[in-house]
């Protein structure tokens, strides 16, 4: 609507051309309505850019929905901007200032190389699930709800573990850059419930060891990673990833490749 009242942003945005090409923030003026999603008003700027015959800023998106996380940006030094339990794409302009600056930036970690401006190679996630983020058992075939007894709080638990949606936002928020919020979930989700039992130390020694070659950094419980998560994934994960790593080394299972 031609009435519709925009606000006006200075928009700080990373730009980098290739991952072993110098980067640096590029300013940028925009208008925009308050009703607009963070990654609408960044479309907005990319057509405004393409008219005038400049490269458009690469950034990464998929569902928009808060499902899949590969909107993940630093907004104003906070990995998905300051609003808690949102990823960027549910973010919305009418939570910024008129006039106000804002600074966009990539994930920020080793193990997290970046492409090309705002967007970072996290296929290191990837490998870790690989190396043990799965059933390999035969569990037989799909058993009715009530046939396997599992105690509600155990559930409910295994199910706040599996929300995670791997965005990288604890790696990007931890100053050692660290993904022991992501794995503790994964390992958790399986290791809660009775499916997962037998592999359980196989399992969290295999993903511990990709997580080490990746160069991802040690956990020092500054909770960073549980605050800035868009599923408000809970650092108890961390704390039973240990224990279970503990476990396996006391047992004596060693992961052989």
């Amino acid at each position: 609507m031609s009435g519709e009242k925009k606000i006006k942003l200075k928009l700080k945005i990373w730009r980098q051309a290739g991952p072993k090409a110098v980067g640096k923030f590029v300013n940028y003026d925009i208008e925009v309505s308050p009703d607009a999603s963070f990654l609408e008003m960044l479309d907005e700027l990319n057509e405004s850019l393409e008219g005038k015959g400049i490269e458009p800023i690469a950034v990464e998106s998929d569902c928009r929905e808060g499902i899949c996380g590969a909107c993940g940006l630093v907004i104003n030094g906070r990995p998905h901007g300051h609003l808690p339990g949102l990823t960027t794409c549910q973010v919305h302009m009418r939570h910024f200032k008129d006039g106000q600056t804002v600074y966009i930036e990539p994930w920020r970690a080793k193990a997290f190389p970046i492409i090309k401006d705002l967007v970072v190679d996290r296929s290191v996630f990837d490998r870790i699930m690989q190396a043990g983020g799965f059933v390999s058992i035969n569990t037989g075939g799909i058993p009715d709800a009530n046939a396997i007894p599992i105690s509600k709080d155990i559930a409910s638990l295994a199910m706040d573990a599996a929300q995670c949606i791997g965005c990288g936002a604890c790696v990007a928020a931890c100053k050692n850059a660290s993904a022991m919020l992501f794995v503790g979930a994964k390992v958790s989700q399986y290791s809660l419930l009775p499916q997962g039992q037998p592999e359980k130390y196989r399992r969290v020694q295999a993903m511990v060891k990709v997580m080490d070659d990746a160069g991802f950094g040690s956990c020092t419980n500054t909770y960073a990673c549980e605050a800035e998560c868009p599923k408000q994934i809970s650092v108890y994960n961390i704390a039973r990833m240990n224990r279970d790593f503990f476990m396996a080394k006391i047992k004596g299972e060693e992961v052989t490749s």
